[in-house]
């Protein structure tokens, strides 16, 4: 795995120590490339992301608690993006120059982002749970107050998840870090953060589609009526919006499945590298999911990349149509 320069000399992360990690064996040119990659995949990220931030912000009609959760989505998903360079002189040049205790608090905090991606889309999938299969419920049980006491649970039950887990697998203190012992936490985290809440969310929307089927069947068999036609747009619209999130939800599986099933296996150390870039890709998708389904969140960005919404009561405009979500 040694760098070596065209006159096939070694390179060392730390030049003047030789017992310092060797750098990857990339050319001048690969590594131009790969950081190109890395640095626009990281600028889209985040600008993305700070779009939807904004959006969710700034328009009053964009205040429900669905959009609550995403806003929390959306903020995990942009701090992601803005420590993928961090990332690449980790993976790309195999070397890490902040010492051992940034490093412990590195891996604390983005594994503590990955999980609150995962806990959100958790709280997501619950939230449509309640408003497809149980509407008559959903103003009462799900409200804006509820919504945000179960987004800072989430985020505060993350962060505690990940630093136990970060300071007991070895990981913070290389001379304490056996294979036997990594592989049994990788279990461990594989089972309680991936395994059991994906089997959560897939149960809820497997749950949520039957509901739709038959509610589909329902509305067919009816005729005619303004109240019927009134619940059928209705339903259509919480049918829909379920839709997209589980668009979300399956681009979020199939981004990160791959990476779980190789790091429990024997991997080269260049396919879980890439794996993770995969992962890192993840928080880039979501809001071209909004893009293609959210009619919403197409208006939004028009407004705010003209400008508009430093136009007075900008926030509430009425950026809905009534065959929008």
């Amino acid at each position: 795995m040694a760098y070596e320069t065209e006159d096939h000399e070694t390179q060392y992360c730390f030049p003047a120590i030789n017992s310092s990690c060797i750098k990857g064996k990339c050319s001048r040119h690969e590594y131009n490339i790969m950081y190109a990659f890395v640095s626009l995949l990281s600028a889209w990220t985040v600008f993305l992301n700070l779009l939807v931030i904004i959006s969710i912000s700034h328009f009053r009609k964009l205040h429900t608690p669905t959009n609550l959760i995403i806003l929390s989505l959306a903020v995990s998903d942009l701090l992601i993006g803005l420590v993928m360079p961090i990332e690449a002189t980790r993976l790309i040049g195999m070397c890490w120059y902040f010492g051992d205790t940034i490093c412990g608090l590195y891996l604390i905090f983005i594994s503590v982002l990955f999980s609150a991606s995962l806990t959100n889309l958790v709280l997501i999938a619950v939230d449509r749970y309640v408003a497809v299969c149980h509407p008559l419920l959903y103003p009462q049980k799900i409200t804006m107050t509820k919504t945000l006491t179960s987004i800072c649970l989430s985020w505060v039950c993350s962060s505690a998840y990940n630093t136990v887990f970060v300071f007991n697998s070895g990981y913070t203190d290389i001379s304490q870090r056996t294979d036997v012992m990594i592989f049994i936490w990788r279990v461990i985290d594989l089972l309680l953060g991936f395994i059991f809440p994906c089997m959560l969310i897939i149960t809820l929307y497997l749950r949520i589609f039957y509901v739709v089927h038959q509610q589909v069947k329902v509305m067919n068999s009816l005729k005619g009526g303004k109240s019927v036609m009134d619940g059928s747009m209705k339903k259509k619209s919480e049918s829909k919006a379920a839709l997209t999130l589980g668009i979300i939800v399956t681009v979020y599986l199939l981004c990160w499945i791959p990476y779980y099933v190789c790091s429990i296996s024997v991997t080269s150390s260049t396919t879980i590298n890439l794996l993770t870039w995969v992962v890192y890709t993840n928080s880039g998708l979501n809001p071209l999911v909004y893009a293609l389904f959210y009619p919403w969140f197409k208006k939004t960005v028009k407004h705010i990349l003209s400008r508009k919404i430093f136009q007075p009561a900008s926030s509430l405009v009425n950026i809905f149509t009534e065959h929008q979500l």
